[in-house]
């Protein structure tokens, strides 16, 4: 069983570093090998009648942050206040974006095959709010944090194939390059009140500057 990455913990909260490839809650065809299973294991060493609940999700290729309540109503809370949430990402996207700086605003549309469609038609799908900052360049990709104001499904990784720079390692989204072998997506930092949660960027992402 995969090693449960811990960085925070109280009566309250967990706060992991999901890796990439795992899932962070079970589907019909797996159950086990999954974010969820592990903490909830972590928990229930400690006590046996401890409980754990899922807050938010990562894609099944993204890694990074995520935060699990230790109770319904410490859940329900932070789900009731989600939106003031701050969340960061790091990623790497195939070329060089137009501008250093930039907010991409589009709608989004679930299809039958599960893919997500972005859309600059405000009746096709819900809006989306993804801003980017350029960090590094080599001129074949680049490095970007991303804040997104809303949390829609795939939204970083079909809001930037929107703009032609697609995140690389992401097939579904049209990449052509995969150097690391894995999505290069990573939660970086989630903040709300007085709590603020981060974790360095993965060498990885910083060895393609």
């Amino acid at each position: 069983m995969k090693k449960l990455k811990i960085v925070y913990e109280d009566k309250k909260i967990l706060v992991v570093d999901k890796e990439a490839g795992l899932l962070t809650i079970g589907t019909e065809k797996e159950r086990y090998n999954t974010l969820y299973h592990l903490a909830r294991e972590y928990v229930k060493k400690q006590y046996p009648k401890n409980k754990i609940f899922i807050v938010h999700r990562l894609d099944k290729d993204t890694s990074g942050l995520v935060l699990f309540a230790k109770s319904e109503d410490v859940k329900r809370e932070l789900q009731n206040n989600w939106a003031k949430v701050v969340r960061k990402y790091y990623c790497i996207v195939e070329g060089v974006p137009s501008k250093d700086e930039d907010t991409i605003i589009v709608y989004l549309k679930e299809n039958n095959r599960l893919e997500v469609i972005p859309s600059l038609d405000s009746k096709n799908g819900k809006k989306s709010v993804t801003k980017y900052k350029v960090l590094k360049t080599n001129n074949k990709c680049s490095l970007l944090e991303i804040t997104i104001v809303t949390g829609r499904k795939n939204q970083i990784r079909a809001s930037l194939a929107f703009i032609g720079h697609p995140i690389i390692g992401d097939k579904k989204y049209g990449s052509k390059i995969n150097p690391l072998n894995r999505l290069a997506l990573q939660a970086y930092y989630l903040g709300y009140d007085d709590n603020i949660f981060k974790i360095d960027i993965h060498k990885e992402f910083d060895r393609l500057f």
